[in-house]
């Protein structure tokens, strides 16, 4: 038999555990019927893997006691499943009881879950006792002991609660945070931190209760009352609970190179992350991070460009995990499992934000970087291809290609910058907001630019002269909105994914500039300015019609030629000549010239209106019997 030291230390993490199983199987909506069921399944197949059925059949067979040489991992977690499944079946059956159909039964549905309630008080102690044996036999190290001791307080504290016995449930829910605290001080990882952080933050209401219940006159309060009834409860209901925090102290000290998360803050406060599952995707962003800063010299390359990637990736996993949350906060209405944080701290939502602004910024960073690129590349290869072949490399020699590609990297900024304006953390500040606004403005400049640039090179002057118009207009906005910000949070910030000066508004300017006025004489040395060609560079039409004769005309004919004639535009037509007739004996009078005034005022005759026919019957009825 292998002797008592030799036999390997547990990890049972009792809050842990049930933290997983309760965010993952229904209780993130308050969902406890289906949690109970998954309970009740998984105590099943824990019953039946440690082989403590009681037999097939009509015989019973009494399984052996457990004792500290025996007891297995399996045998603490069955525990811990049967004081939650009896828990979640009390809370099922009292929301059971507050239905309005439920009213003639809800003493009974109360009675049996005060019954449930007090069984899973049972399993808990028998969990802590286990515990402890296991933590005397070195077994169990001091965390995980405090661990199953903070899960037994609230158990216990909760069903004192429910039982109106406030006295007594202020002292076990008060140590109960007292040990948490002290535990997240000493965590050894951010996730473990976040986990102690996030149960001390579900029983802060409670101890708030129960203090308002009892009469105190600084009930809102809560750390001072934990100071108070943990310093006076501790030792009483914590069995060597002083040596127990020293143990552990001693522990934490000497474990080194713990995953610790750095620390975020938003205008020079921190952004408390209190959920496990957003440390573990926040943890993976920092590593990406720092990838990035040790590749700094490779940033401008398309090299640099995919180190964003994983940047990226890790963000969207964090948003969709705060997503969730703040989710599963709406739609529950409540304030448990982590989905808030203590009292006038920042609650889910801030924190959703704040990495949706982080996203953002690295997806702007990443799409300038990539212009930036690419321009550059556009610069270096008609050099080195006019160097090869001996020429001189004209400046205008890009491929076709590039300016498109700039104007929809242009867009994606764009839209994320767009994003970004309507984030309650961006509204609130309004420095932030106007930096914003600004990279806004100057952002639709330069795509004003560029797809000017585009027009360019198939003949379109005029369309590109417009576009330069429309980036002169917003450059000007980009300087107004510049001149309201007392300070920029966007240059001075960490990334600082944007930086912009007014040097930069006036190189900007300059550029256009200097485009437009090229623009102007290509289009002149092109066809003299004309806007009347089409691409062919023929003449389109012969005339061109006023706006009214291009509606007047889809109603009535209109005689363009005659109306030219009487504006005195075009000459009238040559005389007709004279027609050579047969001599007749009647002698025509010699006929004078008409002026042009009266030949212009000729009109077709009018016709004359009929004849009036008879009246009477013969008139009416005339088709009938025929006229006379």
């Amino acid at each position: 038999m292998a002797d008592q030291g030799t036999k390997p230390v547990m990890a049972f993490a009792a809050l842990q555990l049930a933290n997983e199983q309760r965010s993952a199987h229904g209780l993130r909506y308050n969902d406890f019927t289906r949690y109970r069921k998954h309970c009740t399944n998984r105590t099943h197949r824990l019953r039946s893997t440690l082989k403590m059925t009681h037999g097939k059949g009509r015989d019973f067979k009494k399984l052996p006691p457990l004792t500290s040489e025996n007891v297995k991992d399996g045998h603490l977690q069955l525990l811990l499943f049967e004081a939650e499944r009896a828990w979640a079946f009390s809370q099922d059956l009292s929301a059971q009881a507050l239905k309005p159909g439920n009213e003639a039964h809800a003493s009974t549905l109360r009675h049996s879950a005060t019954g449930r309630f007090r069984r899973a008080v049972h399993w808990a102690t028998q969990l802590l006792s286990h515990a402890q044996a296991l933590h005397a036999a070195g077994r169990l190290t001091t965390a995980h002991l405090l661990q199953a001791t903070v899960y037994t307080l609230l158990m216990n504290g909760r069903f004192l609660r429910s039982r109106d016995d406030f006295d007594d449930a202020l002292a076990q829910l008060g140590v109960a945070r007292g040990v948490l605290d002290v535990l997240a001080e000493s965590a050894r990882t951010s996730r473990e931190q976040a986990l102690y952080v996030l149960f001390a933050d579900e029983v802060g209401p409670e101890i708030r209760y129960c203090a308002h219940e009892l009469g105190r006159e600084r009930a809102y309060d809560v750390d001072a009352i934990v100071k108070e009834v943990s310093a006076r409860w501790r030792e009483e209901l914590v069995q060597g609970c002083g040596a127990l925090l020293e143990t552990l102290g001693q522990e934490g000290r000497a474990e080194e190179g713990r995953k610790m998360l750095g620390e975020l803050s938003w205008e020079g406060t921190p952004v408390p992350i209190r959920n496990p599952e957003l440390v573990d995707v926040l943890l993976k962003v920092q590593e990406a991070e720092a990838r990035l800063d040790s590749e700094k010299k490779e940033t401008r390359s398309k090299k640099g460009v995919a180190a964003y990637d994983a940047i990226l990736l890790a963000l969207s996993d964090a948003e969709e995990v705060a997503r969730k949350l703040m989710e599963a906060q709406q739609l529950s209405g409540s304030t448990s499992l982590g989905a808030t944080s203590a009292a006038g701290g920042r609650d889910i939502q801030f924190v959703h934000a704040y990495i949706v602004y982080q996203l953002l910024s690295r997806r702007i960073q990443r799409d300038l970087l990539l212009v930036s690129v690419l321009l550059s590349t556009s610069k270096t290869t008609p050099v080195k291809k006019a160097a090869a072949r001996g020429q001189r490399a004209k400046p205008e020699q890009v491929d076709s290609r590039l300016y498109p590609a700039v104007v929809k990297l242009l867009d994606t900024v764009l839209q994320s910058l767009d994003q970004m304006r309507t984030l309650s953390i961006v509204d609130d500040n309004p420095d932030l907001a106007s930096a914003v606004e600004a990279r806004t403005s100057v952002t639709k400049a330069r795509r004003c630019l560029f797809l000017a640039r585009c027009y360019a090179p198939v003949k379109r002057y005029a369309e590109a002269l417009t576009l330069i118009r429309h980036a002169n207009i917003h450059v000007r906005e980009t300087t107004s909105t510049l001149s309201l910000c007392t300070t920029d949070p966007i240059s001075t910030g960490t990334p600082a994914y944007f930086p912009l000066t007014s040097a930069d508004v006036k190189a900007l300017d300059a550029e256009l500039a200097s485009d437009s006025l090229q623009f102007k004489r290509e289009w002149f040395a092109y066809n003299g300015g004309a806007v009347d060609l089409d691409g062919d560079g023929a003449q389109a039409k012969d005339y061109k019609k006023p706006l009214f004769f291009n509606i007047a005309l889809n109603y009535v004919e209109l005689d363009m030629d005659r109306l030219l004639v009487r504006a005195g535009k075009q000459p009238p037509p040559p005389p007709m000549a004279e027609v050579q007739q047969q001599p007749t004996q009647v002698v025509e009078k010699e006929k004078k010239p008409v002026s042009k005034a009266k030949v212009e005022e000729v009109r077709a005759p009018t016709p004359e209106p009929p004849a009036p026919s008879r009246g009477g019957l013969s008139s009416l009825l005339g088709g009938w019997w025929g006229r006379s």
